[in-house]
């Protein structure tokens, strides 16, 4: 299994980082990008991040059993985990199970002076 590396990249910078993907013809870790850092903040909240850790590398596991691994309320859990799926971080099986297809998470946050 793979790490997913998560990180913000403008449009051109998505473009720019596909292209050089191509043209290596190397492979790459998957990536999931956010188009800004408040996208990224206001997405993976707290209680988000805490879902994706609890699947890193775990399978398939019911919202029942992940609400138990966060210690938090299905209900709860559940309304995250369908934000997670819609943007597509996590998926869902056919039985309704949460799956994070990734033994780990890498976050890449660069904040530098506008100056």
């Amino acid at each position: 299994m793979q790490t997913l590396i998560i990180e913000v990249a403008s449009e051109e910078e998505a473009l720019a980082q596909a292209i050089a993907t191509v043209e290596s013809n190397q492979p790459q870790p998957p990536r999931y990008l956010f188009d800004s850092d408040e996208a990224l903040l206001n997405t993976l909240t707290g209680n988000r991040f805490a879902i994706l850790k609890a699947l890193c590398g775990s399978g398939a596991i019911s919202i029942g059993e992940l609400a138990r691994r966060v210690k938090r309320d299905p209900t709860e859990v559940q309304a995250d985990a369908e934000r997670l799926s819609a943007i597509g971080l996590i998926d869902k099986t056919e039985t309704g199970d949460l799956h994070f297809p990734y033994a780990g998470l890498h976050l890449e946050l660069d904040w530098r002076s506008a100056a």
